[in-house]
């Protein structure tokens, strides 16, 4: 059960290290932003554009103080659990293909609450137990009024 959804602008910058090289993406874009009835953990929800190259998709975040949920539905479907202290084997789906991916968190500050904020994540891929990618995101989430988001 949830309490009231809000419209808010959310920026996403990630950063992926491998091999030596770090690849950069940003986004902007609006979705909603919600709270579990008792405050143990925030949804927010936004649709994937031509940017990430998952448009037609539609991504939720279900965050915590110790761990962040990374659902996305439509075009390519993954389900990433990354949680301080362990390491969980997750589906993840992408233009080419599905595969199953090692997720292990090395740091995750939420500051997140009903009005918005910030949330970090470092966490490392691994496939089959080989080192893929570093990952670091940065997101801000922000109330905003329903004109912008319509």
């Amino acid at each position: 059960m949830t309490k009231e959804t809000k419209k808010v602008c959310i920026n996403i910058k990630s950063i992926q290290t491998a091999d030596g090289d770090s690849d950069t993406t940003e986004l902007f874009t609006y979705g909603e932003l919600s709270s579990a009835e008792n405050k143990t953990f925030y949804t927010v929800t936004y649709d994937e554009n031509g940017t990430t190259g998952y448009e037609g998709s539609t991504v939720t975040l279900e965050i915590s103080e110790q761990w962040v949920r990374m659902i996305r539905t439509g075009a390519a479907l993954s389900d990433l659990m990354i949680e301080k202290g362990k390491k969980h084997h997750c589906h993840y789906g992408t233009p080419y293909g599905d595969i199953m991916v090692g997720i292990s968190a090395d740091d995750i500050k939420s500051e997140i609450t009903e009005k918005g904020g910030d949330l970090y994540l470092k966490y490392t891929i691994d496939i089959n137990s080989s080192f893929m990618s570093q990952n670091q995101m940065f997101i801000n989430i922000k109330e905003c009024d329903n004109e912008q988001h319509d």
